[in-house]
């Protein structure tokens, strides 16, 4: 089994509604965005995955995020804009994107608020 890891980066505003805590106000981050994907074999040039091809695709959902405060972008303006939320958003974006290939299987999606602190989903 081979696994592919790509990582991109969006800077971003946010709250927690309903937090109760110094982060229910605006605050900023520098997320860092990591995606797992596995394979079972290697196509005729080597290749589990094309980087750039996943690359491309994650681009495409992150470019909504990049310098908005979250809170304000679908689904984020009903559900709260937590890592938790933000990873499991993506997931499922790219989960759709990829489906049209059989050779790759999407398994997790980081989102990192800060280099200490972040969250894997995983359905």
């Amino acid at each position: 089994m081979y696994e592919i890891i790509v990582e991109k980066h969006f800077d971003a505003a946010h709250y927690l509604r309903g937090y109760k805590g110094k982060c229910e106000n605006l605050h900023g981050h520098r997320y860092t965005v990591k995606v797992h994907v596995s394979a079972q074999k290697l196509n005729e040039i080597g290749l589990a995955y094309d980087f750039t091809d996943l690359k491309r695709h994650l681009d495409e959902i992150l470019k909504r995020f990049d310098h908005t405060c979250i809170n304000e972008v679908p689904p984020f303006d009903k559900i709260n804009a937590s890592s938790e939320n933000i990873a499991s958003t993506i997931y499922n974006e790219l989960k759709e994107k990829l489906s049209s290939d059989p050779s790759v299987t999407l398994t997790a999606v980081e989102a990192w608020e800060t280099p200490e602190q972040g969250v894997s989903y995983t359905p």
